[in-house]
C-alpha cells in the first residue's frame, strides 16, 4: 500500500491500480453479552447479615473488577430463592454475573457448585481475553455458598464447623 501511494505520489503508477481504504473491523460481542450487559438481571443487594443470605466477594487484580454476588436461601429446603450482583468492571464480568445469578435461582447449594466459567463463557460466547470475567462468577457462587454454610454453622451453634468452612 505505502509503495503503491509512493509511486502514484510520483507519477510513476499505473491507472489500473486502485487504492482500497483500509478496513478496521470492530470487536464484536456476542448478542447474549450486550443482552445481560444492556439488560442485566438481578442488580442489587440483600442485607449481608441476614443468616439466609450468602455473600461472595471476588475480583480480577489484573483486570480490576470486583464481583459480588449473593444468594438468598430457603433454611428449610436448602433451595436459593433469590440472587442479586453488583459488579464492578467491563460488559463481560456484568454478563457473567448476570447469567450466573439466573442459573442459581431455585437450584439447590449442591447443584450450584456444579456450575463452572466454561459454561457460562460458552453460553455468552466469551473470547479467550475475557475469560476471567466468567471464572469470577464461578468463584463468586462458590464463596456465596461458602459464607452461607459458615453462617449457618454459626447460628447453629457449631463454631468449629463454621471455622472449617471459613479455611475451606
Amino acid at each position: 500500500m505505502l509503495r503503491f501511494v509512493t509511486k502514484k505520489a510520483l507519477g510513476l503508477a499505473s491507472a489500473e491500480a486502485p487504492i482500497r481504504p483500509i478496513q478496521i473491523l470492530p470487536r464484536l460481542y456476542h448478542e447474549r453479552v450486550v443482552e445481560h450487559y444492556n439488560n442485566p438481571r438481578n442488580v442489587g443487594s440483600f442485607d449481608k447479615n441476614d443468616p439466609s443470605v450468602g455473600t461472595g466477594l471476588v475480583g480480577a487484580p489484573a483486570c480490576g473488577d470486583v464481583m459480588k454476588l449473593q444468594i438468598k436461601v430457603d433454611e428449610e429446603t436448602g433451595r436459593i430463592v433469590d440472587a442479586r450482583f453488583k459488579t464492578f468492571g467491563c460488559g463481560s464480568a456484568i454478563a457473567s454475573s448476570s447469567v450466573a445469578t439466573e442459573w442459581v435461582k431455585g437450584k439447590q447449594m449442591e447443584e450450584v457448585l456444579s456450575i463452572k466459567n466454561t459454561e457460562i463463557a460458552k453460553h455468552l460466547s466469551l473470547p479467550p481475553v475475557k475469560l476471567h470475567c466468567s471464572m469470577l462468577a464461578e468463584d463468586a457462587i462458590k464463596a456465596a455458598v461458602k459464607d452461607y454454610e459458615a453462617k449457618r454453622a454459626k447460628v447453629n451453634g457449631n463454631w468449629d464447623a463454621s471455622v472449617r468452612a471459613a479455611d475451606a
